[in-house]
């Protein structure tokens, strides 16, 4: 959970100011109105407050509902330096209680992943609170400049310095990572690519080898049965003919033509069909025609062993299954109303031997999509299972 918490704000870094910017505004009411500043111009303090609240909240919804523009980062944080001194200086200038909150602001600023951004307004931090104290001076001739004033501007420069660093090595950081999950998904890629190469291979050694001498035998036990009216010769030909239809079974799954040749949708309601055969289930589809897609091998590996793992586990009675295109990616879900499980102890079922969903969710991790597991012990299962990106037709 808190993994997948972590993620939703590292891929847009706004979200964490958005979210911090709510109680530092809560934070500038309280102070200001439990120490009483003596306002200068209340009116204008009340309003810009209300405005700057209010905005904080519209822009919170923005970016939960999806990416932002890049210059919104820098933008909203640009705009909180600006909302500070203009408070600063209606609401009493230097001697407000508003003044630490200009140390705050560089911790914002840190969340850019723009160093040069980051330094602009982080100095640019340090020059509106000196611009806060210089007006303040000149406006009120009992209060000077005092030189604690340049020590706490030098503290903010050394802030930005901070912050700009730490941005640096965010930055880096980010494009390190970045190469690493770039260079892994091209090895689980190449590693599926072999594996279907391998799989392919076997199933055509077993087509044109096995299976066809089999079937030869068959075809000679059957001349011999039409001679000699023998019982042995009756079980050996139906051990002939399950072990014929065992090889088939095995060189299907291994690569299934009509993956091949007809496309991920007829192959998932091949699917279907026989697991239906195989128990007594209501299976209800809603398959989408989703063409010949780059993620079929994958998307096909995850409905035949997620129905596998209905038939062998789930004492379910009702199977569902969706498939569809949403955007650049496919998306399969597929649910029951078995017994269900413990999503959390998927490790373990990994630990005793049993692979199979482990397996599955590497891969999708690994190549970019995703696999959504919800489940409660004997409430069912619905998994819903996401494609990586698929190439855009030119």
């Amino acid at each position: 959970m808190l993994d997948r918490v972590a993620g939703y704000f590292a891929r847009e870094p706004v979200r964490v100011t958005a979210f911090l910017r709510l109680p530092l505004i809560a934070l500038i009411a309280l102070l200001v109105w439990t120490w009483e500043v003596d306002h200068w111009l209340p009116g204008v303090y009340e309003v810009v407050l209300g405005f700057y609240g209010a905005a904080a909240v519209v822009w919170l919804i923005v970016v939960l509902q999806g990416p932002v523009p890049r210059w919104a980062d820098w933008t909203s944080t640009a705009i909180d330096v600006l909302v500070v001194v203009v408070l600063c200086l209606v609401s009493g200038g230097a001697t407000a209680a508003l003044l630490p909150v200009f140390f705050l602001l560089p911790i914002a600023v840190a969340f850019q992943d723009r160093p040069m951004l980051t330094a602009i307004l982080g100095t640019g931090t340090a020059l509106g609170y000196l611009a806060v104290w210089i007006v303040y001076s000149k406006r009120d001739d009992h209060v000077g400049l005092p030189d604690i004033v340049y020590t706490h501007v030098g503290f903010l420069l050394w802030a930005a310095a901070a912050t700009t660093a730490l941005c640096l090595v965010l930055v880096w950081r980010r494009a390190r990572v970045a190469k690493l999950q770039h260079i892994r998904l091209q090895l689980v890629s190449e590693a599926m690519q072999a594996d279907e190469r391998h799989n392919r291979e076997v199933a055509e050694h077993l087509h044109d080898g096995p299976l066809q001498t089999l079937l030869a035998a068959r075809l000679d036990l059957d001349e011999i049965r039409e001679r000699n009216d023998d019982p042995a010769l009756e079980a050996v030909h139906a051990a002939l003919q399950e072990t014929a239809a065992q090889l088939r079974s095995t060189v299907t799954e291994l690569h299934p033509q009509v993956l091949a040749q007809l496309g991920l949708t007829p192959a998932v309601r091949e699917l279907l069909r026989q697991f239906e055969a195989r128990g007594d289930y209501t299976v209800e589809a809603d398959l989408e025609d989703v063409g010949k897609v780059e993620s079929q091998q994958l998307m096909y590996r995850a409905a035949r062993e997620l129905l596998a793992n209905i038939h062998k586990h789930a004492r379910a009675t009702t199977v569902r299954m969706g498939l569809s295109r949403r955007g650049n990616r496919i998306v399969l879900t597929v649910s029951d109303n078995g017994k269900g499980f413990d999503p959390a102890n998927v490790e373990g079922y990994v630990a005793d031997g049993h692979i199979g969903l482990g397996s599955l969710l590497a891969r999708f991790d690994g190549l970019g999509g995703s696999m959504e597991i919800n489940s409660v012990p004997g409430h069912g299962t619905q998994v819903t299972a996401t494609s990586p990106p698929e190439p855009v037709s030119e």
